[in-house]
């Protein structure tokens, strides 16, 4: 069966309207247009791109027009190579299973459309139940609702359900903390404008197909899209955040994290993807995070958090850095006593769309920099598709002492896997494997499968691959 779903969009939601965007189900004569959210990108000269987003089940027909003429279309990520038609004006082209793209059109990535088509709803809660309570609100004014309300649910039995309707919503105290045993459901075309927090808290599942919108907060509230701290048992799927100014989602002292195909725009400093401090039991399964900084971050002891991290699994994931790093472990740690240990960490199936730095102490697509006294070791990277990026390194594998962020080296680096990793591109500056000292080294990093440009290479030099001092078992398999 071939069936589409669209959502509804607040009257006062910012659009932008660059593009028109229209969808149906195959063998369906009527096309639905997609309104078109305007989100922040590239905090070097922020620009405003597009995002929709859409359900669905067999195919869907996608049709996408703009103001110009098109002489070029790329549709990203390139691995899962969609076909498409096109004449001067308008783009056509069919999927069939659930996707988060980048549509860019004439090269231009900072005024692109990215395109969320996701699989249809099925566990959607029942308004009915007697241990639900459903907020609703007109889509054409703005909501507020605030602690009275997580009063109200606190009350409730355990397993009990906040179902926030379609609607424009801000929260009163900005920040929300959730209480324990709940379940937050934010429908499609529900928009929030502030946060939630889960301290000290365990068992909240976070879901929907609604939008958490913080593009009018300044830079420095320090608003995280999801703060999760000493947390536990915590699931967050299918949410959509827009430009929050700090975190997208913050994990500290936390154990058994799920987070499942969420999507993130950001356009400040310090607005990070996903940021992991001293936590285990992580699980990141699909999304797309385009971000002004790192996209996903593994550190040790940072702040009020003490600890290793540890078993944590990216996996299906599409990354996209305007600035800093893809994908970075290590830079955080507990300095003032022996360090801490980074360990279990696997990175699979992913694609690097952008990755565009110029401060040569931030560079590397999969990068391993561990300061504070920190041992990095057992991690795996494992069919990593990189696209070509415009300034950055394709790896940077260094024990480190940098002085804006570490008042002592890192200890080590060791057991590093790297596998099926792909890169089309050219220009990028050399990639760097090398320990501190003696005593705070880099030892065993493989190599099995590295393609460059379509060829499989036969020594790190043909990768623009450079293993300096301190660096022992480099090997290419």
């Amino acid at each position: 069966m071939n069936r589409i779903i669209t959502h509804p969009v607040p009257d006062d939601v910012i659009l932008e309207k660059a593009y028109k965007v229209r969808v149906r189900a195959m063998g369906e004569e009527d096309f639905v247009e997609l309104s078109t959210y305007q989100v922040k990108v590239d905090m070097h000269d922020v620009q405003n791109a597009s995002m929709a987003y859409f359900d669905f089940e067999g195919e869907a027909e996608v049709e996408i027009s703009g103001p110009w003429y098109i002489y070029q279309v790329d549709i990203r990520p390139l691995s899962l190579r969609i076909p498409y038609s096109c004449d001067t004006k308008i783009l056509r082209f069919t999927i069939d299973k659930p996707v988060n793209l980048s549509i860019e059109f004439n090269e231009d990535r900072r005024h692109n459309l990215h395109l969320f088509a996701g699989a249809i709803e099925t566990k959607i809660p029942d308004k009915k139940s007697e241990n639900t309570l459903v907020i609703s609100g007109s889509l054409n004014r703005l909501n507020g609702f605030g602690s009275e309300v997580m009063k109200r649910l606190a009350e409730m039995p355990k397993g009990r359900t906040l179902y926030i309707e379609p609607g424009h919503y801000y929260l009163r105290e900005t920040a929300l903390r959730l209480p324990s045993d709940t379940n937050i459901y934010l429908a499609g075309g529900a928009v929030i404008a502030g946060a939630f927090i889960c301290s000290h808290t365990e068992n909240i599942h976070i879901y929907g197909r609604g939008v958490i919108c913080q593009r009018d907060f300044h830079r420095y509230s320090g608003i995280n899209g999801l703060r999760l701290s000493f947390a536990k048992n915590i699931c967050l799927e299918d949410i959509i955040f827009i430009n929050p100014p700090h975190y997208t989602v913050y994990i500290g002292g936390c154990k058994e994290v799920e987070i499942n195909n969420i999507k993130a725009f950001s356009c400040e400093g310090w607005s990070d993807g996903i940021d992991i401090m001293s936590s285990e039991n992580i699980r990141i399964q699909g999304g797309f995070l385009r971000n002004s900084d790192d996209c996903v971050a593994i550190y040790g002891s940072r702040w009020e958090y003490r600890g290793d991290s540890k078993n944590i699994s990216v996996k299906g994931l599409t990354v996209w850095a305007d600035v800093a790093h893809p994908l970075n472990i290590g830079t955080h740690g507990n300095h003032e006593d022996e360090g801490d240990v980074i360990e279990g960490i696997s990175f699979e199936d992913i694609d690097i769309l952008e990755h565009n730095e110029y401060q040569a102490g931030y560079l590397g697509c999969m990068t391993i920099n561990p300061g504070d006294k920190n041992t990095v070791r057992n991690i795996c990277y494992k069919n990593i598709r990189i696209e070509p990026f415009k300034h950055g390194k394709l790896l940077d594998v260094q024990v480190k002492y940098n002085p804006d962020y570490n008042p002592a080296p890192g200890r080590r680096i060791e057991h590093i896997s790297f596998q099926d990793i792909y890169y089309n591109g050219k220009g990028e500056v050399t990639s760097q494997i090398k320990g501190y000292s003696e005593e705070f080294h880099v030892k065993d990093v493989a190599f099995d499968n590295l393609v460059i440009n379509g060829q499989r290479v036969s020594a790190l030099e043909e990768a623009n691959i450079e293993t300096g001092n301190y660096a022992y078992d480099i090997r290419l398999l």
